[in-house]
C-alpha cells in the first residue's frame, strides 16, 4: 500500500517531533517534511508537495488563514488539515471557508487525527462530532443575519484576531511580539487598528468585546 505523505508545519518544535513520531509508526503515514511558519510551509510545499498538510493556526509571520489562502491561490494540490488550540466555532468556519479540508483540536489529537488525515486524504471534508454538533446546532439556532458588521470575525483580519486575543489575556506588546515574531511596534500599531475598527477606547472595553465574542474564555 502505498503511503500517505505528510508535511506538518507548527511552530514548536516538541509537538513537531512528537507528531512526526506518531505518525510515522503508523504503517499508513509518511512525514516527508517539517515546516516552523508560514513561509516555511509555503516554501516546503513548493519543492515537495504532500498528500496531506498538517497546519497549526498560530505560527509566526504569516497565520494558519493566510497560509492556507496562499496554499490555495498558488494552486498546490496537497489537502489540509489544521491541528489547533482554537475551538471557537468562528474559527471553523473561517477555516473552511479559506480551504481547509478539515479541522482537529490538539486536545483530541490522540483520537481524531489519525481519522482526520485518512478521511481528507480520501477528499472528505472532516470535523470529530464534537465540533459538528456545536456548528449544526448554532446553524439551526441563529438567524440568516449572524454575520454581520456586528460580528469581529467580518470586521478583524486574522493577525488582528489573533493580536486581540493577546491583548485581551493580558499579554504586552513586546510578549505578544515575541511570539508573533513581530516588533512591539508593530503590535501596537495592530491594537490601534483593532480599537478604531471597533470603535473601542480602553482597554477593559476591548477584554469586554472580547469576552462576549468568546475569543477568550473566563
Amino acid at each position: 500500500m502505498e503511503k500517505i505523505r505528510i508535511t506538518v508545519a507548527d511552530d514548536h518544535a516538541v509537538l513537531r517531533s512528537g507528531l512526526k513520531a506518531m505518525l510515522n509508526y503508523h504503517p499508513q503515514f509518511e512525514v516527508i517534511a517539517e515546516a516552523a511558519n508560514g513561509l516555511e510551509t509555503l516554501a516546503s510545499l513548493e519543492q515537495c508537495c504532500p498528500d496531506v498538510l498538517i497546519l497549526d493556526l498560530a505560527m509566526p509571520g504569516m497565520s494558519g488563514v493566510e497560509c492556507i489562502k496562499e496554499i490555495r491561490h498558488r494552486r498546490i494540490p496537497c489537502r489540509i488539515l489544521v491541528l489547533t488550540m482554537y475551538d471557537e466555532e468562528e474559527y471553523v468556519k473561517e477555516v473552511l471557508r479559506a480551504g481547509a479540508d478539515g479541522y482537529v483540536l490538539k486536545k483530541s489529537a490522540d483520537t481524531d487525527l489519525i481519522e482526520g488525515i485518512i478521511k481528507v486524504h480520501a477528499g472528505k471534508k472532516y470535523l470529530n462530532d464534537m465540533l459538528s454538533e456545536s456548528l449544526l446546532d448554532n446553524l439551526l439556532r441563529s438567524p440568516a443575519t449572524a454575520d454581520s458588521q456586528c460580528n469581529p470575525y467580518n470586521i478583524l483580519s486574522a493577525r488582528e484576531r489573533e493580536v486581540l486575543r493577546f491583548l485581551a489575556q493580558g499579554y504586552t506588546n513586546s510578549e505578544i511580539g515575541k511570539r508573533l515574531s513581530l516588533s512591539g511596534k508593530t503590535i501596537d500599531t495592530y491594537r490601534s487598528r483593532i480599537m478604531q475598527k471597533l470603535n473601542l477606547h480602553r482597554k477593559s472595553e476591548l477584554v469586554n468585546f472580547a469576552i462576549q465574542h468568546k475569543l477568550v474564555q473566563l
